[in-house]
């Protein structure tokens, strides 16, 4: 399967308001970061989950070894363009949850997300990174 063909079927039908097969609409949102090294903006489909008013995203890259380019390129720039299934965009700072909080939130996405276990045993050593996505401050 070609996966950028894949995701930009996705990001055009979320665009559009439609139903996308497969897929849960309203647990995606698109995630647009700037390129690291390029400085070009890229925009990636991705589920959520609310956390206290904000988008969560989860960095786990299908459990592959390296982190996904999205969550590298917003270490290097947080500011972020969210796109929800309402049909709002909004900037935002990406947050990397860490500690405590991480190992909570970590918990209940597992408890209700269990392919992440799946996801976090192919990972190896690389801890998977939650991100906040904090929209309008």
């Amino acid at each position: 399967m070609d996966m950028l063909a894949f995701n930009d079927d996705v990001i055009r039908r979320f665009r559009a308001g439609e139903q996308i097969e497969g897929l849960h609409r309203d647990a995606l949102v698109l995630l647009t970061t700037t390129g690291r090294r390029s400085g070009t903006r890229r925009t990636a489909p991705m589920m959520f989950v609310d956390l206290e008013g904000d988008p969560l995203v989860v960095a786990s890259n299908a459990g592959a070894a390296e982190h996904p380019a999205w969550f590298v390129n917003l270490l290097a720039d947080p500011r972020v363009t969210v796109e929800t299934p309402d049909g709002c965009s909004a900037e935002a700072v990406a947050e990397v949850l860490e500690g405590e909080e991480r190992a909570r939130v970590w918990r209940d996405l597992t408890a209700g997300f269990p392919f992440l276990v799946q996801h976090e045993e192919r990972a190896g050593d690389r801890e998977i990174p939650l991100v906040r996505l904090r929209r309008g401050r």
